[in-house]
């Protein structure tokens, strides 16, 4: 047994993520491990916690504020610990991209209509919920682009024909932004065994 003060809890999501279950009743403990782990020889810690610890641990486990994601097999990136909602933004993140970016879509300029925030660097592959990785969007334009990478996206024929509602300078500014997304940290951790 570990006390909690001794447990890495800033490491959740980034190294240590979940990789089983624990269930009981009555009479047994039951521990379900998830297959790809089941002939791991890692040590098992039991760590006793308070309500307070508990909670502790939920919050780091389940906020925006740890995003996790896991690179599977197939080089794809897969979210580590699964929420009901799991691309929620914080409300300031979101209104201060919506501020940032005149409270108008800046793909095809619309205002007065009900807006998102897109992830410039898809969240799938890794893009932070950070303002520098988000831009404003209405719901069409969003989920028009659905997962197309931003540069197919800025040569996408619907992006090519609504862009002609914005400025040439704010259609250049989006092209710009293609140029500086490799400076986007992705967020991601390799699975260990």
């Amino acid at each position: 047994m570990i006390d909690f003060k001794d447990f890495p809890l800033d490491m959740i999501g980034r190294g240590t993520g979940l990789i089983g279950a624990l269930y009981a009743n009555e009479e047994n403990a039951y521990v379900f491990v998830f297959p790809e782990y089941a002939e791991d020889d890692r040590d098992l810690w039991e760590v006793e916690i308070d309500r307070d610890q508990w909670l502790a641990l939920l919050r780091q486990t389940d906020l925006i504020e740890m995003p996790v994601a896991v690179k599977g097999d197939d080089g794809k990136l897969y979210k580590a610990i699964l929420r009901k909602c799991q691309r929620r933004i914080e409300q300031g993140v979101t209104w201060s991209v919506y501020k940032r970016d005149g409270y108008a879509c800046r793909y095809c300029g619309r205002d007065g209509l009900p807006l998102t925030v897109d992830h410039l660097v898809l969240w799938e592959d890794g893009g932070p919920s950070t303002p520098d990785n988000l831009l404003t969007a209405c719901r069409k334009c969003n989920k028009t682009r659905g997962n197309t990478s931003y540069a197919d996206w800025l040569k996408h024929p619907y992006y090519r024909r609504v862009a002609t509602n914005i400025t040439v300078a704010q259609d250049q500014a989006n092209m710009d932004i293609a140029d500086r997304l490799h400076l986007v940290e992705r967020v991601h951790q390799q699975r260990s065994r």
